[in-house]
């Protein structure tokens, strides 16, 4: 295995001649918040009829997705300023250390990554479940059972991670906007079969959620976890050509090209559902494919149609997995070469890919596949599949870290662009960040049940242990800010 170095010795990603375009950076963005996967699971949370405290927007709920959007932007905004600054594959572990100090930065990167590998297992046994309980439902296909698909995902995973992020980022952007046209298409049909029976007035006024404004707002909660991950092209810095150019642009863009897709996408739920919560209900599982069905079960499409949307939703949730993969690898990587973790998982191969730290994050996913069938009891939730329970407790998990470190990167803007020369947006920026990531961490704790109440303080302790680990093992500074610019010969888009 061959080092690629900067000139202080440091390890650094790409390698010579394989650098990443606007477009992979994107992709990886777009890839790591699954928007297919997210407007299929996660409207009925919006709406309010299965969240935790009853409350939601209800037919408002493109108003609590427009709210959320803005604030994720407010967000987005500041990340980007700091990718301007800092390129390495650390991302927000490094921007939380340059605001708040090497301390609490380590301690966020310690829960940042666990928290999203630990999303990533969940999200490997939701796909592995999910293709065996459709195949056995569509086709009474069961011969390849829940754990043996699973290792088919570890394996696509590791194959992917090991060929490098180029052909992740590429496998991410075929997978989501694929699956994104295919979804756009079918809800623009829905729309258009509405017909008059459209009311943009009703999607948009507060007065269409049963709790008014404040439900609206409660629907802003999940509106704002929509968009988690949008930050991860900044994982990419060091692999990328022109960094301080396309990342800033691809945390912005994801979020703008996201944003648009879901605002469509879910007022097409409600308005198919012609902004009647009890039929929405009927279908509080996944409305999406309620839509889909035939006619005659009060949907707009068919069988076709509907095998169509279960194939596109499997895809994205692949393409969000391939996601998770390269952002917690490459984050390992950064902690290691600042000895965080074992120096050992800071070094490169002679693609110029993280293949230690890719290793340790196949390796832990595999332990979910072994956890899963030698503990079915794990998280349960009654009337649901255990790969269902683990997915909902560590996305759970994941959401809340994600919304934390959301936090810390916003509040430690304050020192870290205090020289910022537009200090009217940057403050403008803060004040809207640190106000939605509050809310998201309230919304994530307020009146949730066990086991899901569990999430808060296994994050505190995760923090906790990250400090420690920081005051025992305080490593070196991380010098991200002393990486060589790019040679000529580095500059140009990586081709398979």
């Amino acid at each position: 295995m061959s080092d690629t170095t900067s000139t202080d010795g440091r390890a650094t990603l790409g390698g010579s001649g394989r650098k990443l375009t606007l477009v992979d950076a994107v992709a990886q963005s777009v890839g790591f918040m699954g928007p297919v996967f997210s407007m299929a699971f996660l409207v009925p949370l919006i709406v309010g009829i299965i969240s935790a405290t009853g409350k939601g927007a209800g037919a408002a709920a493109p108003l609590s997705v427009l709210i959320g959007a803005i604030g994720v932007l407010a967000i987005a905004w500041v990340i980007a300023e700091y990718a301007r600054r800092i390129q390495a594959a650390g991302s927000l572990y490094d921007y939380v250390t340059d605001g708040l100090g090497a301390k609490v930065g380590a301690a966020a990167g310690f829960l940042y990554y666990l928290a999203v590998i630990g999303l990533g297992g969940g999200l490997l046994l939701l796909i592995a479940g999910t293709i065996h309980d459709t195949l056995a439902a569509e086709f009474g296909f069961t011969s390849i059972p829940v754990t043996a698909w699973a290792l088919i995902v570890l394996a696509l995973i590791a194959v992917t991670l090991y060929f490098g992020v180029a052909l992740s980022t590429r496998a991410q952007l075929v997978l989501a906007f694929f699956s994104m046209l295919v979804v756009l298409l079918f809800c623009l049909y829905v729309v258009i079969q509405v017909g008059g029976g459209n009311s943009i007035g009703t999607a948009f006024s507060p007065s269409s959620s049963p709790d008014g404004i404040n439900g609206v707002f409660f629907g802003v909660v999940y509106g704002i976890l929509l968009f988690t991950g949008f930050e991860t092209a900044a994982n990419l810095g060091e692999e990328t050509a022109n960094p301080k150019h396309d990342i800033p642009r691809a945390i912005v863009y994801a979020v703008l090209v996201v944003g648009v897709f879901y605002l469509f996408v879910t007022y097409a739920q409600v308005a198919g559902y012609h902004f009647n919560l009890d039929e929405i209900g009927k279908n509080a599982g996944a409305p999406l494919f309620g839509l889909a069905a035939p006619a005659e079960a009060g949907g707009y499409g068919g069988t076709a149609i509907a095998r169509l949307l279960e194939l596109v939703v499997v895809l994205d949730m692949l393409a969000v997995l391939l996601g998770i993969s390269v952002a917690g690898s490459r984050g390992i990587f950064a902690m290691a070469r600042d000895h965080r973790f074992p120096p050992v998982l800071g070094r490169v191969s002679g693609r110029g890919t993280p293949l230690a730290a890719s290793a340790v994050v196949v390796a832990i996913f595999a332990v979910f596949i072994v956890v899963s069938r030698q503990m079915p009891s794990l998280f349960a939730l009654p009337g649901y599949p255990h790969y269902f329970a683990m997915f909902s407790w560590f996305s759970s998990l994941g959401g809340f870290a994600l919304a934390l470190i959301y936090l810390l990167v916003a509040l430690g803007a304050i020192r870290g662009l205090a020289d910022h020369p537009k200090k009217g947006l940057l403050w403008l920026a803060i004040i809207v960040s640190v106000a939605v990531t509050l809310a998201a961490l309230w919304g994530a704790w307020y009146q949730v049940p066990a086991p899901t109440s569990w999430v808060v303080p296994t994050t505190i302790v995760l923090f906790v242990i990250g400090l420690l680990l920081a005051v025992i093992a305080p490593g070196r500074q991380t010098g991200h800010t002393a990486f060589d610019e790019l040679t000529s010969g580095e500059s140009g888009p990586q081709k398979l």
